[in-house]
């Protein structure tokens, strides 16, 4: 693993990091609004202005960049088009299966409102434009999703109770939901899983990444000067870029870093809907 590279900084609670085939970094400031892109020379640019609340974004086939917040949105030159909107009070982190289906987790309250009762969220999967599915309730604070190198696993980490879960998919459905990991004291945020099956989680309360083997185990960490640590992503031509977004913790504010790993990440296919 090489050194720790701090690629920008100043920003508030940064999310949804994705990299494109030209190695543009694309991330979300959640407060503040925006989903931006940081070019290879280092040049920051803001693709989608003011939107706040955009926790998790893939791109499209046809170009452009599906992402969450009040709303579910296929946003392309400047062109909106809503794919998802059953009046949630908001989706937060999302991702593609192998079709390009978008799974992504619901809000049921506002998660920086300590005090308001939470039901739980559900993660839906989206087929085609409007039309979505259930996969399972009972989700306290759904965040960063992910599947296995064959797809028959997905992983799903809820904050609230530090827990990524983990299931059975075949084909349309997705069954037997289970604790893969629990870590109450450092807590669970994104993820991205590895070429080998490895899942590598973000920890809010730990200022770390922590990779854990597929049955579990964990075993490499990436320490993070930054004691909320919320998400992360894989980039480069061979995918050994981590890259990894903090929340504004330090007095640097919310960073990007970047460090090279000796696994590549698994690819996220583009969205089809």
């Amino acid at each position: 693993m090489s050194e720790l590279e701090l690629l920008t900084e100043g920003w508030g609670l940064i999310e949804a990091p994705r990299v494109d085939e030209n190695d543009r970094l694309y991330f979300s400031d959640v407060p503040n609004g925006g989903v931006h892109r940081r070019l290879p020379s280092g040049e920051i640019e803001t693709v989608v202005p003011k939107r706040r609340g955009v926790g998790g974004m893939v791109f499209h086939r046809d170009g452009g960049l599906v992402i969450g917040g009040r709303n579910i949105q296929h946003v392309n030159n400047g062109e909106t088009r809503v794919l998802f909107d059953p009046g949630f009070p908001g989706f937060n982190d999302l991702h593609t299966d192998s079709l390009g289906r978008v799974y992504v987790g619901s809000l049921k309250v506002d998660p920086f409102d300590e005090g308001a009762e939470n039901p739980g969220g559900e993660l839906w999967r989206l087929d085609v434009e409007g039309q979505a599915t259930e996969m399972y309730d009972g989700v306290l604070l759904t965040n960063g999703i992910g599947f296995s190198p064959d797809g028959s696993l997905l992983y799903h980490a809820d904050s609230v109770p530090g827990r990524v879960w983990v299931s059975d998919v075949d084909g349309d459905s997705v069954t037997n939901k289970r604790v893969f990991v629990e870590d109450r004291i450092n807590a669970t945020d994104g993820l991205a899983v590895d070429v080998e099956g490895g899942v590598w989680v973000a920890q809010p309360s730990g200022g770390k990444v922590q990779r854990y083997t597929p049955d579990g185990v964990a075993d490499l960490t990436v320490e993070i000067p930054d004691p909320m640590v919320t998400s992360l992503c894989f980039g480069g031509a061979d995918l050994k870029d981590l890259y990894v977004v903090t929340g504004g913790q330090s007095p640097l504010g919310g960073c990007i870093y970047r460090t090279r790993v000796d696994i590549s990440g698994m690819s996220v296919p583009k969205a089809t809907i």
